[in-house]
């Protein structure tokens, strides 16, 4: 007799579950849409990290920055990089995702002919996507990961305007090991503030990912400096800071 009730229970809470996981991350991610956040789930997640291989002298460098008290020629050189189409998609860039499959497609067909391993693949993801990632998620890969990665991208979108969904990634993309946004990365690699940098420092951030722990932006070596010239020219082509005026 006790089995029917149970069974009842664990059923009302699998119907249950499903809307309070939605009610809460709507509301944590409205809550966000007006309040600065002070940290993100990257940056907890590489503090625990360090902490794990005994490295007790990390620390993160993190200092929030308003989007009107960082040169404009940052978020444009993020827009140039990483998601050119960031104004006009609603989240995904479904274009880009299928010529990232395709090229990835070729790279891997050469390098079976040649017995040789992939170098570099190419991504697809929106800046919608990295804020959703950096702010509410964990590293690595996994379904259930991409599928959360999908739910706060929709929600972001819904929920922030373009112009805060830029400022919110701007502040917490990983610029080099242990800092984060705009402002500490200005101070650790050019010593200045965020609403100090030149374009072409702009543009060696902003080259730097998504490998911030490979690449220095104050140190830039080859790679870098092909990729924030181009950076650059796109900026240019853009609009540069007209762009970032008319966003929104």
């Amino acid at each position: 007799m006790q089995a029917r009730p149970r069974r009842r229970r664990l059923l009302r809470w699998l119907l249950i579950a499903p809307l309070l996981f939605a009610l809460l991350t709507v509301l944590q991610v409205l809550s966000l849409r007006f309040i600065d956040p002070p940290m993100s789930a990257f940056m907890v997640g590489r503090h625990i990290e360090a902490i794990g291989a005994g490295d007790w002298s990390y620390r993160t460098h993190y200092a929030w920055r308003d989007l009107e008290a960082i040169a404009p020629a940052l978020p444009v050189s993020l827009v140039a990089a990483e998601d050119q189409n960031f104004a006009s998609h609603h989240g995904f860039d479904f274009k880009a995702i299928e010529k990232a499959r395709a090229h990835n497609q070729r790279m891997l067909e050469r390098a079976a002919k040649r017995g040789t391993p992939v170098k570099r693949l190419r991504g697809a993801s929106t800046i919608s996507q990295q804020t959703a990632k950096n702010m509410f998620l964990w590293r690595g890969r996994s379904w259930m990961r991409k599928g959360l990665e999908a739910w706060y991208t929709v929600l972001i979108e819904t929920l922030w305007s373009k112009h805060r969904i830029l400022e919110v990634y701007a502040n917490v993309a990983e610029f080099g090991d242990g800092t984060y946004g705009a402002q500490a990365a200005a101070v650790r690699f050019f010593n200045r503030n965020a609403d100090k940098l030149t374009p072409a420092q702009a543009a060696r951030l902003a080259a730097v990912l998504p490998n911030p722990r490979r690449y220095d932006a104050g140190h830039p070596g080859p790679y870098v400096q092909k990729r924030s010239a181009a950076i650059q020219r796109q900026a240019n082509h853009l609009g540069g800071s007209a762009w970032l005026r008319a966003l929104d």
